[in-house]
């Protein structure tokens, strides 16, 4: 008794566990012929097997004809047929001399179908689902698929989809699985509400979420799907935004979204508490490693006493304090901020404590969920590697550089322990998104040397292959125009944080003044980051460009000045050297602190670049161009933003050939609005035509606001401005010229500019105020707008 009472308790073990290796309820019926603590049999009978064969599951059992088993070796059995995953049910049974194993094999999928699906394709769905074709079947896992399933449409605006399912029996143990889905209507966001903002304006804070208000551009921008988690992400946007400006007591309350199932619309309420803004009080560091002295590294910190708190900035003083102290020989050296509050005149206090640190070594890096994206992708972006010290900074330096490099909707990055106790394996978890771009749009602009109505048609894949490259195909054209391009981009070349890429583009002209252009040309170039605000270009440039007086402007042949085209004799001049070659090298340099390049408030960008050409060709000429914008915010509450820009350009040609007109500049609507592309500046008094200039200077003032009563997510916002620009300095020596020397021209307007689906698109119109008699004048113009 006391035997067999071992037995039955050792059995209903092995039930327990099997229960727990698999969902539902799992009979293992075992039954007992001798002496429960050890047996023997001559042999192992397999049944119920169909696809499994027999000696691959005897394989599976330690149990072996002729030795001695106990309830344990059985208990060992039922946990590895169960751990293979390949069966629903196992039974051990011994009869005699004879253990039988008796088997219940899963179902095999054949295929997985999904019908009245449209808005989300099969291939998108397929990869939602774990039930894969020649997988195994599961109830359980059809379960979670269904739900799978509902996330994915959840997820594009449409909560009320149903998913039914058929498992159809196909004999053989196979099945076939069928999602059958009504999608339903696509839900909206009518209205975003916050409550307990003063500081900022709803519209202010509405631009710095994701979760936007459906609006009739939303088919398009796809940006009023109501999501938790990116609702969630938004209180994170929320909060960094308020740290960032001062408010380091703010808190989001809540962030809830309602439903109307009558309308089928969200409102979402966001109740925030922004507390008091802070300035910075005395700010210092502190140092327990002897041999770093703290006083010593102030310099390096980006928080001063008497500027508004700014949280960006504290952590960038913690990467700055840690690299520096690093370079130093202190591998571990971990910074940590402390402030202090002074509630009454609203200061924040902060000292950098520099401690030792825990030594901790990264065991390995393990990274998941990149089914497309290459592995050494993600691996590049950490400073980091198998081996190294581990460091929280450039850990967490590595997950900004993943999510900026817009492969991923999601980035995380945890730590779990190692196989030592000072060793630590880095898990990377990433949800890919798709990085492929296919655009046909169309457009209009009334400046520049495509005026008029265009098309374009281009295709764009961010993430070539999943080795992290850029390519791009376009082609595009209007009345007047043709344009044929490719680029490619390797962002690491030779494995360094080098980018590397080429261009090729054709391009034909036909100009209003009766003759036409064809360039053909190709550029190599290579982009370094310097910081992170500052990067570098060096890049080589060859073009060739071919120029033809129209026929309807020949008689016999031959152009007669005058009649029936009058085209200026340094145009003529330029055309007769053609076939021009240009090959130059240029360097550029980028300096850039915006806050949001799409939506700028607040930062400097500005750019310099130096081209030499004269390695070759016919072009001799040096040229140097910059030019500098900054944005600062104005009135929080109105969502006012100012902006100052300036640019400078210079040409000097060099060898006996001098300057040919299209080697100067030409105005146009960046350098000042209110006149007509190549507008000002130098003038052939015979023709009329406009010349270009060697050398030009461009000023701009403007201020941005929101514009009242039109909901803040069709991305509309107003401007006024006034402009002031000089062009002049021509060395075309084939022409009496007017107008060369130094003239100021002036302008003041109004904008309109739109966030469209399409690219930032603008609207001026300005009224000169200085003007030249010979200057052409255009009031309004439209267009493409490029900020930087």
């Amino acid at each position: 008794m006391k035997a067999a009472s071992k037995f039955l308790s050792a059995a209903s073990a092995v039930t327990l566990s099997a229960a727990m290796v698999v969902p539902g309820a799992l009979a293992v019926q075992f039954v007992a012929t001798s002496a429960a603590e050890a047996a023997v049999v001559s042999r192992v009978e397999v049944s119920g097997n169909q696809r499994i064969d027999a000696e691959t599951i005897r394989n599976y059992i330690t149990i072996k004809p002729g030795k001695a088993f106990s309830s344990s070796d059985i208990d060992g059995a039922v946990k590895a047929l169960f751990g293979t995953g390949l069966f629903s049910d196992v039974q051990i049974n011994q009869v005699g001399s004879t253990l039988v194993v008796k088997v219940a094999e899963y179902q095999v999928v054949n295929q997985v179908l999904f019908q009245n699906n449209k808005k989300l394709k099969d291939n998108a769905l397929a990869a939602a689902v774990q039930l894969k074709p020649r997988g195994t079947f599961s109830q359980a896992t059809l379960d979670a698929d269904v739900e799978s399933v509902k996330a994915a449409y959840r997820r594009i605006g449409r909560d009320d989809v149903v998913v039914t399912t058929q498992v159809m029996q196909l004999g053989d143990n196979r099945v076939n699985v069928v999602f059958n889905i009504a999608e339903g209507d696509r839900t909206q966001i009518a209205a975003i509400n916050f409550v307990g903002n003063s500081a900022y304006s709803s519209r202010r804070l509405s631009d710095i979420i994701n979760t936007k208000r459906s609006s009739w551009l939303s088919f398009v921008l796809r940006d009023d799907v109501y999501d938790d988690d990116k609702l969630r992400a938004d209180e994170e946007l929320l909060r960094r935004f308020y740290y960032n400006h001062g408010y380091a007591d703010f808190q989001v309350v809540s962030a809830v979204g309602e439903l109307d199932s009558a309308t089928n619309k969200y409102t979402v309420t966001i109740t925030v508490q922004e507390g008091d803004r802070y300035t910075f009080g005395d700010v210092s560091v502190e140092s327990s490693i002897p041999e770093v002295d703290g006083k010593s590294l102030e310099s390096v910190i980006e928080t001063h006493k008497g500027d508004v708190y700014n949280a960006k900035n504290v952590e960038d003083s913690i990467i700055a304090l840690t690299e520096k102290v690093a370079g130093s020989g202190y591998a571990f050296a971990q910074v940590t901020p402390r402030g202090d509050r002074n509630f009454e005149n609203h200061t924040i206090s902060v000292v950098y404590t520099i401690d030792q640190g825990t030594k901790a070594y990264i065991e390995r890096i393990e990274i998941r969920g990149n089914d497309r994206t290459r592995d050494y992708v993600i691996r590049r972006e950490f400073d980091v590697s198998e081996g190294d010290a581990f460091n929280q900074v450039l850990i967490q330096r590595a997950k900004k550089r993943l999510e900026n490099l817009n492969y991923f909707e999601k980035v995380d990055i945890s730590t779990v322990p190692g196989s030592q106790p000072d060793q630590v394996v880095l898990v990377v978890d990433v949800v890919e998104k798709s990085t492929g771009e296919f655009s046909v749009g169309a457009g209009y602009s009334t400046g520049g040397d495509t005026a008029g109505p265009s098309v374009e048609g281009s295709v764009t894949e961010r993430n070539f292959l999943g080795r992290g490259q850029f390519i791009k195909v376009s082609a595009g054209g209007g009345k007047n125009s043709r344009d044929y391009s490719l680029s490619f981009t390797e962002p690491y070349f030779l494995g360094r944080r080098i980018a590397a890429g080429f261009d090729i583009y054709k391009s034909t002209r036909e100009y209003d003044n009766n003759y036409d252009s064809d360039t053909t040309g190709a550029t190599i170039r290579f982009g370094l980051p310097i910081t992170d605000s500052i990067t570098t270009q060096l890049a080589y440039n060859i073009s060739q460009e071919k120029y033809e007086v129209d026929d309807g402007c020949l008689t016999d042949g031959v152009y007669v000045p005058g009649s029936p085209c009058n085209i200026s004799t340094a145009i003529l001049d330029g055309i007769d050297q053609s076939p021009w070659i240009k090959s130059s090298v240029s360097l550029g340099l980028v300096y850039n602190t915006i806050d949001d390049m799409k939506n700028p408030h607040e930062g400097i960008y500005a750019n310099t670049t130096l081209e030499v050409a004269g390695l070759g060709g016919d072009a001799k000429f040096v040229k140097i161009t910059g030019r500098g914008s900054i944005y600062q915010t104005l009135s929080e509450q109105y969502d006012l933003v100012g902006l100052i820009s300036g640019g400078a350009g210079h040409v000097e040609g060099y060898g006996s050939d001098g300057l040919r007109i299209f080697d100067q500049f030409q105005s146009s609507d960046r350098m000042i609005r209110g006149f007509a592309y190549g507008g000002i500046g130098p003038v052939d008094p015979l023709t009329g035509d406009h010349l270009g200039g060697t050398t030009y200077f461009n000023a701009s003032a403007e201020a941005q606001f929101p514009l009242p009563v039109i909901p803040e997510s069709f991305g509309l916002r107003g401007a006024v401005f006034a402009d002031a620009a000089t062009l002049y300095g021509s060395k075309v020596t084939s022409v009496a010229q007017e107008s060369t020397d130094m003239q100021l021209r002036a302008s003041v307007g109004l904008g309109l500019m739109w966030a469209s689906p399409f690219g930032p698109i603008r609207i001026d119109y300005a009224i000169p105020v200085k003007k030249e008699a010979r200057d052409d004048v255009q009031e309004f113009n439209f267009g493409i707008s490029t900020r930087f």
